[in-house]
């Protein structure tokens, strides 16, 4: 007799074995806290426009794509702390504004050295962050209506030093370090990208610190017991991702050799896509700063592709409002 003759019974069990391999497959490839389906979904991108575009599969278009995604991706790093933390930032694009006004107004009249300009335009941003992060946790108010708050104040305080004028910046070593310089061929926004992603794999995934924002958002009730002061994390939070604002200020106004105070209006839209596409749950607790950096080029090389190919920006801008509900909706616990 043949043991290896399959019966009925046993080819039901083998067919629903492999429908439930296939479903946890799918589950796994959904999963918010994990990037696998950003790689596929970053694969089909780059699949479908290459076809769309002659254009598009090349080094000099990619690193345009790099080029365009810094500012996003550096401020998305900040953000993601912040949303980890179960808190939100709406005031970034605002606090890039201001941080590159402080900065060419201290290169202006202060000393024209690119180190005032870079301690200016980080130390303006952190300050907006450390406001942030005060007001929320001292006066107990919703993280949204504060920082929604500092966006207009920081916005309006970027038109009022200047009466609304850009300040120009003749520096050249503030222009090449942070903006049209290259290193080996790779232009300098991206490696001020990769410095930071570096920094905030360390902070987030290796330290102290990061462990307690973990715990800060995801269980706050156990993390206040077991003897973290989620209030002093919050704070370093927001005062991160505002310094890395003024980084990305500073990357702005060298790339322009001006500062302007109503530059990247909407900017938040674009990190907290990135953020919440990378897996970093709104509801706090979840996310990691590769996931964000996946999202923020997901969104680059989107736009970069729909401008290839004629999109108007109307249309982005919805294809932008539905990504962040799609990414809601996976990352919704």
């Amino acid at each position: 007799m043949n043991d290896s003759v399959s019966t009925p019974a046993t080819d039901g069990q083998a067919a629903l074995s492999r429908r439930s391999r296939k479903w946890q497959l799918v589950k796994l490839l959904l999963q918010g806290d994990r990037p696998y389906a950003l790689y596929f979904a970053f694969a089909i991108l780059l699949v479908v426009f290459s076809f769309a575009s002659p254009w598009f599969l090349s080094i000099d278009n990619f690193l345009n794509i790099g080029r365009q995604t810094a500012l996003v991706s550096i401020i998305a790093i900040g953000m993601t702390f912040v949303i980890i933390a179960r808190q939100i930032d709406l005031s970034v694009g605002s606090a890039l504004a201001l941080s590159g006004m402080s900065a060419a107004l201290a290169m202006a009249h202060v000393g024209d050295n690119w180190i005032i300009g870079a301690i200016a335009g980080i130390g303006t941003g952190a300050i907006v962050g450390a406001i942030n992060g005060v007001v929320v946790t001292r006066l107990n108010i919703p993280s949204f209506l504060v920082t929604l708050g500092t966006l207009s104040a920081a916005r309006g305080l970027a038109l009022l030093v200047t009466t609304t004028r850009p300040v120009i910046i003749t520096n050249d070593s503030f222009v090449s370090i942070f903006g049209e310089g290259d290193i080996f061929g790779v232009p300098v926004p991206i490696i001020w990208t990769l410095l930071a992603v570096i920094a905030g794999i360390l902070l987030l995934h290796y330290s102290v610190f990061g462990r307690q924002i973990y715990a800060a958002g995801g269980n706050p009730t156990a993390a206040l017991y077991s003897g973290i002061n989620i209030r002093r994390v919050t704070t370093l939070a927001f005062i991160l991702t505002g310094a890395l604002a003024g980084l990305a200020a500073l990357v702005l106004s060298a790339r322009s050799h001006a500062a302007r105070p109503d530059v990247v209006q909407g900017l938040e839209l674009d990190v907290i896509a990135s953020v919440t596409l990378g897996g970093c749950s709104l509801f706090g607790g979840r996310g990691f700063v590769l996931g964000t950096l996946l999202g923020s080029l997901i969104i680059g090389t989107l736009n970069n592709g729909l401008v290839l190919l004629g999109v108007s920006s109307s249309l982005q801008l919805v294809i932008k409002g539905a990504i962040i509900v799609a990414a809601v909706a996976f990352t919704k616990k």
